[in-house]
């Protein structure tokens, strides 16, 4: 029985601080099925009772193709009215060529449910690609709250 990690970060804690939260992942968790319906169930929960909630980061892998788990995932938000981004990760893994063609991939998927796509940013933790877009977005993202 593993219990899903949840972190929580102050940010700006002198000033006017706010939380960061580190939900975990369960598309590529070694765990059963049982236990992954407990970890969506309260990931679920959680994002659904925090009436103080700005966005949702999902963050998917750029190296893969568009997963069922994920855009069944992006629905769920669409559905329950959450406002939500897509980062995809690990830009730098990948030749720019496939980057392209799999956002474009998952963006298409998107398009089959969404009749907009949400914010969207590539990213790269090594190269720091994406880094200011995603700050500048979470910076208008509190200004406007």
């Amino acid at each position: 029985h593993k219990i899903p990690r949840v972190l929580f970060f102050v940010i700006n804690e002198e000033k006017n601080p706010w939380y960061l939260v580190d939900l975990p992942g369960y598309g590529y968790a070694k765990i059963s099925m049982t236990e992954r319906a407990k970890w969506e169930q309260m990931i679920r929960q959680y994002l659904n009772n925090r009436p103080n909630l700005l966005c949702t980061m999902v963050l998917i892998d750029v190296r893969i193709e568009p997963q069922k788990i994920d855009l069944e995932f992006c629905l769920k938000l669409g559905k329950d009215g959450l406002p939500f981004a897509i980062v995809f990760t690990k830009a730098d893994k990948e030749k720019p060529g496939a980057v392209e063609r799999n956002v474009n991939a998952f963006c298409n998927k998107m398009l089959e449910s969404f009749s907009e796509l949400p914010n969207i940013f590539v990213t790269s933790a090594k190269s720091q690609m994406g880094r200011d877009q995603i700050l500048d977005f979470i910076g208008t993202a509190m200004k406007d709250s």
